[in-house]
């Protein structure tokens, strides 16, 4: 099966990106290498091809009040222009996707309109969840994942650079805020959102106006910058993963997220039982960060010690080009999750000493 390309696949390949297969997609996975362009989100600011990631616009009469029936937040917070990080759950509390719900009808209107974003690897079974759970609401769902292209430029510059190609004031958009508007003169929706752990903006546009933009801020001196940066930069912020630190078996109470869950707020939902027991008794496992000893790195499915018995697995891991020490996320044992407690990770048959740590590892200043 050939692979899916962006819009701006080309554009990448021109400027050197080495692809890779993701979720479907031929997507870059590093341009100049991955130290360099890490450093300059975390110095300046990077560009990120994100055009691969699912797209849903609903549309309909009660929109949010039926979507909260599949989420654990309280999505009525929401005033239009701003957006709630969120999860999709199972009936088993299990997560199916983190996603992010951007309200944008105005106030008042009978129809109601959000925009979805969602990971690339859940895109089809999301759509297939979303839709069968909004039958008979009279709510449209269209995919414009293929249609539409998502560029994200992140770093403590980014809005000083972006500033000069839309006509929004950027200084009037706070964290987790959105509005259309104009890129280079052209219609756009920008987003004060991102997945690096610094300020930055994800913007969708059509096809020839990401081109244009790519182009425009690369000329800016803007980093590319692909999955490989991408990793490293969520993973210092302490982001999860879904599909590796968060899946369909695990619960947002066990993974670091229960600040999502809003049970006193919120009606009926979807694993509401379950979740409603993990607060009450207590969950056995939680996600947890870790920092290693020396050198040696915790990768992905790495056996977590405690007085030589497995209590856990590596869920993320590297060596942090910011910190430049080894970080990990793993899913430990409850009692051995507090802030201090030491650890192994058996790295190629060892176990070799780690610490629980409190998360972020990285923080922007």
């Amino acid at each position: 099966m050939s692979l899916l390309q962006t819009p701006l696949y080309f554009a990448c390949i021109d400027q050197g990106a080495r692809m890779t297969e993701f979720a479907g997609w031929s997507m870059p996975v590093q341009f100049s290498g991955i130290k360099q362009e890490h450093q300059a989100v975390r110095d300046r600011a990077g560009l990120f091809d994100i055009s691969h990631m699912g797209k849903f616009t609903l549309t309909g009469p009660g929109v949010i009040a039926a979507l909260q029936r599949l989420v654990p937040s309280n999505l009525e917070r929401l005033t239009p222009g701003l957006a709630q990080y969120t999860v999709l759950l199972n009936p088993q509390g299990g997560i199916i996707d983190d996603l992010i719900v951007y309200l944008k009808s105005p106030p008042g209107a009978a129809l109601e309109t959000v925009t979805l974003i969602v990971n690339a690897a859940t895109t089809a079974k999301d759509k297939t969840w979303i839709v069968e759970h909004l039958a008979g609401t009279g709510i449209e769902l269209v995919d414009e994942s293929r249609d539409r292209a998502l560029i994200s430029i992140q770093g403590p510059a980014a809005a000083a650079i972006l500033q000069a190609h839309t006509a929004l004031d950027l200084s009037q958009l706070g964290r987790f805020a959105h509005r259309d508007t104009q890129v280079l003169g052209q219609p756009a929706w920008v987003a004060r959102t991102g997945y690096t752990g610094e300020d930055g903006f994800e913007i969708m546009a059509a096809p020839a106006t990401a081109q244009a933009l790519w182009t425009t801020l690369t000329a800016d001196g803007v980093t590319p910058c692909g999955l490989g940066a991408r990793d490293t930069l969520r993973l210092e912020a302490a982001m999860a993963l879904y599909g590796q630190d968060i899946d369909d078996t695990t619960s947002p109470l066990e993974t670091g997220l229960g600040w999502l869950v809003h049970l006193d707020e919120q009606g009926e939902f979807v694993g509401r039982s379950v979740l409603e027991q993990q607060k009450t008794t207590g969950v056995n496992r939680r996600l947890v960060g870790l920092t290693m000893a020396g050198r040696h790195i915790a990768r992905h499915g790495y056996p977590v010690l405690h007085q030589g018995a497995i209590v856990g697995t590596v869920t993320s891991g590297t060596l942090s080009p910011t910190l430049n020490v080894p970080i990990a996320l793993a899913l430990v044992a409850a009692p051995l999750a507090k802030v201090g407690q030491a650890l192994e990770v058996e790295v190629r048959g060892e176990g070799k000493p780690a610490t629980v740590v409190k998360r972020p590892f990285y923080r922007a200043q």
